[in-house]
């Protein structure tokens, strides 16, 4: 299956068009093309198919969909002016909506200009039944590509591109792999969507091959590492060195994972602070801050324990926990906040804070 032109590498793959006659098709047909270079252009949207036809239905005639890729992307095309007039249009209704970096509006009636000189210049093409099934993005299902003549090639470039239903197509025939052969993945967002809105669908693996700005090669081996660890099948020989050892069996002790951050229990957990004239910090040391009468400051307070800050315990000095420095200094950047004081000039540790085996040390900043 191709989107658009890539139907065209599609076709060859598929084996329904030589080599020769998909880069006549890609060469001529795109030097066609350049003479409806400056007259439109194309739109992409976040909406569905109904919702573009609406949006677009007040330049009949100008505008049109050109692409449904999934329940919830669609590409209009049309005449340059018409595409600043609907940008206008989406932004004030909160639809994003994007320009496609091109000057020409292909799947729109201004291709129908150029119509007989497609036909002509592709006429020599001679396609075959091909080797590989091909579902095609004009018709939405499957193809015998015998019939994937020049006229099918006007057609290609005029008609709207039916990616969505070619994947649903694909769907409902049992296919659950799609892997996107291309510089950088565009469509398999798409496909995705389709899937999800599937009913009954399969659980689908959708991958692509490269990426913009990486290393092709590494890139692509990551793919096929994606692609194996799916359950695709993968031909390692074509990319290991022929004395390459495959490992059988992997470890079977679990992957286990630690976390590092803090989640103590609030002091007051379960207590109503602001019924005690209090107001929550919501901070992991200090718990509750309540307003210093007839002067600008405040008060912080909290209590430290093993029992709330377990990790504290790693902390210890000649078997006497200490809270660290760090802590205290952290607890006065808060305080500072309160009060919209946002730097710390100096901090002087006169005596350690001790943390005791039992209970906790109650603090106040």
């Amino acid at each position: 299956m191709g989107h658009s032109q890539g139907e065209i590498a599609a076709a060859v793959v598929a084996g329904v068009l030589s080599l020769a006659d998909g880069a006549r098709v890609v060469a001529l047909r795109s030097q066609v093309i350049g003479r409806l270079a400056k007259g439109g252009g194309m739109v992409s949207l976040a909406v569905s198919e109904a919702e573009a036809v609406e949006l677009v239905e007040g330049w009949s005639g100008r505008l049109s969909v050109a692409a449904v890729n999934s329940p919830s992307a669609v590409v209009v095309a049309g005449e340059s002016g018409a595409l600043d007039e609907l940008l206008v249009l989406c932004e004030g209704r909160g639809v994003r909506a994007r320009r496609v970096p091109v000057d020409y509006a292909s799947h729109s009636p201004q291709v129908e200009v150029v119509r007989d000189e497609l036909l002509d210049v592709l006429g020599p093409v001679v396609p075959g039944p091909g080797e590989v099934p091909l579902y095609s993005s004009v018709t939405g299902g499957l193809v015998d590509g015998s019939g994937l003549d020049a006229g099918y090639w006007y057609t290609n470039l005029r008609q709207t591109v039916r990616f969505e239903t070619a994947v649903q197509g694909l769907l409902a025939d049992g296919f659950d792999a799609f892997v996107e052969v291309s510089g950088h993945p565009v469509l398999t967002a798409a496909v995705e969507q389709t899937a999800e809105q599937a009913s009954g669908g399969p659980d689908v693996v959708v991958l692509g091959t490269l990426r913009r700005d990486e290393d092709e090669q590494r890139r692509l081996l990551m793919s096929l590492g994606e692609a194996f660890t799916a359950g695709l099948p993968v031909d390692w020989s074509a990319v290991l060195p022929a004395d390459a050892t495959p490992v059988d069996d992997l470890p079977t002790y679990a992957f286990q994972r630690e976390r590092y951050w803090l989640e103590a229990a609030p002091m007051f957990s379960g207590v109503d602070v602001v019924g005690l004239g209090l107001s929550a910090v919501g901070h992991g040391l200090l718990d509750a801050v309540v307003a210093v009468p007839e002067s600008d400051g405040v008060v912080l307070t909290g209590c430290l324990s093993l029992k709330a800050h377990g990790w504290l315990g790693e902390h210890a000095v000649f078997g006497v926990v200490l809270v660290p420095g760090t802590a205290l200094l952290e607890m006065v950047v808060r305080a500072g906040a309160e009060v919209g004081a946002g730097a710390v000039e100096e901090c002087v540790l006169e005596a350690p804070l001790v943390v005791p085996e039992r209970g906790g040390v109650a603090v106040h900043v």
